[in-house]
């Protein structure tokens, strides 16, 4: 279980990515059932730092801190290979032999890797600095289009705002989908957003449309109607779109296909099922709109690489204390 988490900053902090851990495991939100963590911003010496913009951070610990962390967040890093501060990659390498998490926002994939804890596995960064890190380090797999990857105990995610996903897909893992939901809803964030970085890329700003309003507002539409069947075909109806427009836009507004959307919407309303309810699985099964048990049994393994019993067990009855 994950409640000791530090955030390792290096010479030069970058706001953004520092507040995404900040605001998912430093604030206190057990007022609301939600659980708390022992948090803190640790760094090699604890001399004040600047960060981009030209303010000035007071880190309050030094490395020594991490050494209890059950979680050690990278918010960024250099990228132009230079090496670490001394102590920082024992640090990282300690950290995971004793069995703890470490998670890299945008840039941070650049001190794993000079850690050696990306060897051997699959990882992603933001795609601007992805052919930087490839050629730094070759021998690593990076996916380019992906918000976060999980391998092992590294969780690597991709820029910025992408650290929120990775965020959220951990707490989602230790504490089950409400839980997600709850940290998402004080944050105004979705609790899991479906697509890659593709859909950030090279993209010029669209023209609002009608269409775009239209889809807006069955993607708001279509989570209260999961238990019904839904087609390509039909939704494209609702919108007042050709099947082929309708899949064209629908994938460019949420970076996957229809189907895809809702077989993992689908899959989330399932957890909070299993979580929340005592139904059996053939009736979590229809509430979340799959054919039969064996059906959400084999989605919910391919996904989340568990089965809806086991979910169950780990989850339904879990109390959160503050």
């Amino acid at each position: 279980m994950i409640r000791d988490v530090v955030a390792l900053v290096g010479t030069e902090i970058h706001p953004f990515e520092l507040g995404v851990a900040s605001e998912v495991f430093g604030l206190d939100r057990s007022a609301d059932g939600l659980p708390t963590f022992d948090y803190a911003v640790c760094s090699a010496d604890q001399r004040p730092l600047r960060t981009v913009g030209g303010m000035t951070v007071q880190v309050g610990h030094g490395l020594e801190r991490a050494r209890t962390a059950d979680l050690i967040v990278v918010p960024a890093w250099r990228t132009d290979g230079a090496a670490p501060q001394p102590g920082v990659v024992e640090t990282l390498r300690a950290a995971v032999e004793r069995g703890a998490t470490v998670l890299s926002v945008c840039s941070g994939a650049f001190l794993l890797a000079a850690a050696g804890l990306l060897e051997g596995r699959v990882v992603t960064t933001h795609w601007y600095h992805a052919d930087a890190l490839l050629e730094l380090y070759p021998g690593l797999r990076v996916e380019r289009d992906r918000l976060y990857v999980e391998d092992g105990p590294v969780i690597t995610s991709a820029g910025t705002a992408a650290g929120i996903d990775a965020c959220l897909h951990l707490v989602r893992r230790e504490f089950g989908a409400r839980v997600a939901n709850g940290f998402a809803r004080r944050m105004v964030v979705s609790p899991h957003r479906d697509g890659g970085q593709a859909q950030f890329v090279e993209t010029p700003v669209p023209t609002r449309r009608r269409s775009q309003d239209d889809l807006g507002s069955l993607l708001g539409w279509l989570p209260a109607h999961l238990d019904q069947p839904h087609t390509v075909e039909a939704l494209a109806y609702r919108v007042h779109m050709s099947p082929r427009t309708f899949a064209r836009r629908f994938t460019a507004a949420t970076g996957t296909a229809p189907h895809q959307w809702l077989t993992r919407q689908r899959v989330l309303l399932a957890q909070q099922l299993l979580e929340e309810d005592r139904l059996d699985v053939e009736e979590v099964a229809r509430r979340a709109g799959f054919s039969n048990g064996e059906a959400l049994r084999h989605h919910f393994v391919r996904q989340l690489g568990t089965t809806p019993s086991s979910y169950r067990q780990r989850f339904s009855h879990r109390l959160v204390t503050a």
